[in-house]
């Protein structure tokens, strides 16, 4: 059974920082490709950022490109969202995802992902 715990979330002043954590337990060692996804109050889930698993590849919406990082440490199964230089538009509900081989869809896609967190609250206040 896999599950996803995201961590971290919270309120903060724009231009500030946090730091989502989301561990993932009952994954078996293969190459997901593991996602953040956010969805602010009235909108769609849209992708924020994606990294591939053993292949060090990430990719990231434009919105957020260049003040967030995602990472991973494969030795305890813990995805990270960097974000910094936080703006009020960033304020929203952010979810992980974990999407086993062989990808289904585009990265930025949330029907092509299996497995879900239950989410973690960020609201940046200006």
């Amino acid at each position: 059974q896999v599950q996803l715990m995201e961590s971290g979330g919270g309120s903060v002043q724009a231009g500030g920082s946090l730091r989502l954590s989301c561990v993932a337990s009952g994954i078996p060692a293969r190459r997901d490709r593991m996602a953040w996804f956010r969805q602010a109050s009235g909108k769609e889930r849209e992708g924020v950022a994606v990294i591939y698993t053993g292949y060090s590849s990430a990719y990231y919406s434009s919105s957020v490109q260049d003040r967030f990082t995602i990472s991973q440490d494969v030795s305890t199964n813990t995805l990270y969202l960097q974000m910094n230089s936080l703006v009020p538009e960033d304020t929203a509900m952010y979810y992980c995802a974990s999407d086993p081989p062989p990808y289904d869809g585009s990265w930025n896609d949330a029907r092509a992902y299996d497995y879900w967190g239950q989410g973690t609250q960020v609201t940046v206040s200006s």
